[in-house]
């Protein structure tokens, strides 16, 4: 079932995505009176789902997901229809328009994608308003993994700036420190200001992680449920105690316990816990796997003041506006990695399945219309990178042509075309291949 509401999370965002940039290209088309011969949601080799014609223009439904299409005539695109090409040329084509035209007609998808965006993040802002952990209130510290131990953070560090620059939100530190690529982390430990040199390398680690961050605010050991007939049951554990020993070591916190436990794998160890104003000391059995049957609270709220901006609708605009070009800036930031020797980042690149995983598990409007924006910024900025067969492409072309003079003949803009598409379909066997190793892996 989690695979399934997966699945719908991302072909109803994409096909969101794919319809909202395909009808950029059709609408600019059209305002230049240029026709569009087939408006396509998904790809239809051979045969199509679903179409209907009205007008010059006829709609369908392709049974490949791999995006969608419009064929605007007298355009060499990935429909390849050379026949057409050798026509000679008639006003409502797409070649008999003038250069600044056709410039905008190409870069009507990726203007409405950032349109979507900017629309999606006023309306959520309006809606649901921004709630964010503040740093400061990450009182008990940090809770890193080996990641960010070989950075030299340790348990318990309070972070306090990152390159001299103090972070408002705490879940935004792991991104900063990888798209900023932070040199020093400015933390407080043992009552003393301690600044940390970020070693060379630690970036890929951190993009090559599975979990979402590296580093989580450090947390009580307060117990949410206990398993029946579990050795916290049987020695007197109940719900809401505050696990703070494991014999004579001092486990105030939930990493601390996970760290020291395994070593009672088996044995009945003293455990001390909090229950209201009393300290209890409870003999307490651990199964051979090192578990003694209770569930901690992990949720932040349970600990710390989660902060909340709400907005008006006209507080939400710009705040929106500032939200989607700082994920524009973000998203050329992850690019820039992919092309670093040290990072690698091109060893985490993922297809589809990557793409699917970042949707939650359970159906939750906030987070698919969050990620719908994010994907969003994301398909405009890849579909205008300078490669045929993407906007970008043809815009490179076109911004030639303007500068020059002098337009490129069909022939190399064939060629031009197929180069790319062999690129693009590279592309997509290596992203998709590196899910499929990584599955193997896992």
């Amino acid at each position: 079932m989690e695979i399934l509401i997966k699945t719908a999370q991302l072909l109803l965002s994409l096909s969101i995505l794919v319809i909202i940039h395909e009808f950029g290209h059709f609408i600019s088309a059209k305002s230049f009176k240029t026709r569009v011969e087939k408006f396509y949601l998904f790809f239809d080799p051979w045969f199509s789902l679903f179409k209907f014609k009205k007008g010059e223009t006829e709609y369908g439904i392709g049974w490949l997901p791999l995006g969608g299409y419009v064929k605007i005539a007298g355009m060499i695109d990935e429909s390849m229809d050379k026949e057409q090409m050798q026509q000679p040329a008639q006003p409502w084509e797409f070649r008999s328009k003038k250069a600044w035209q056709r410039l905008i007609i190409m870069l009507g998808g990726v203007t409405l994608n950032v349109v979507l965006a900017f629309l999606i993040y006023i309306c959520m802002l309006w809606a649901w308003g921004e709630s964010y952990l503040p740093a400061k209130e990450a009182k008990f510290g940090i809770e890193v993994d080996s990641v960010g131990q070989q950075m030299g953070l340790q348990n318990g560090d309070k972070i306090l700036a990152l390159d001299g620059k103090v972070v408002e939100d705490f879940y935004k530190i792991p991104s900063h420190i990888i798209l900023d690529r932070v040199k020093t982390i400015s933390v407080e430990r043992n009552g003393q200001k301690v600044d940390i040199t970020v070693p060379s390398g630690i970036v890929g680690k951190m993009i090559k992680q599975k979990r979402a961050t590296f580093l989580n605010p450090r947390i009580p050991f307060i117990i949410e449920s206990i398993g029946k007939n579990s050795g916290a049951q049987l020695a007197g554990i109940q719900k809401e105690d505050r696990i703070i020993s494991l014999d004579t070591i001092k486990t105030p916190y939930y990493d601390q316990f996970r760290s020291n436990i395994k070593a009672f794998a088996g044995k009945t160890v003293k455990i001390g816990v909090l229950r209201n104003n009393d300290t209890l000391y409870l003999n307490t059995k651990v199964n051979a796997e090192g578990f003694i049957g209770v569930a901690a609270y992990v949720i932040p709220t349970k600990f710390f003041t989660v902060a909340k901006h709400n907005y008006s609708f006209f507080q939400a605009v710009p705040a929106g506006f500032s939200k989607t070009i700082s994920g524009i800036d973000n998203y050329f930031k992850q690019l820039r990695l992919l092309f670093s020797k040290d990072v690698k980042a091109y060893e985490s690149v993922g297809g589809f399945i990557s793409i699917g995983n970042i949707f939650p598990s359970a159906w939750d409007w906030q987070s698919f219309w969050s990620l719908t924006a994010f994907l969003s910024i994301m398909l405009a900025i890849l579909n205008v990178l300078p490669i045929p067969a993407l906007d970008g492409g043809h815009v490179m072309f076109l911004l030639f042509e303007i500068i020059t003079g002098r337009k490129p003949s069909d022939k190399f803009m064939e060629y031009a075309q197929i180069v790319g598409m062999v690129l693009l379909l590279a592309l997509l066997i290596f992203a998709n291949g590196n899910d499929i190793i990584r599955l193997f892996k896992h």
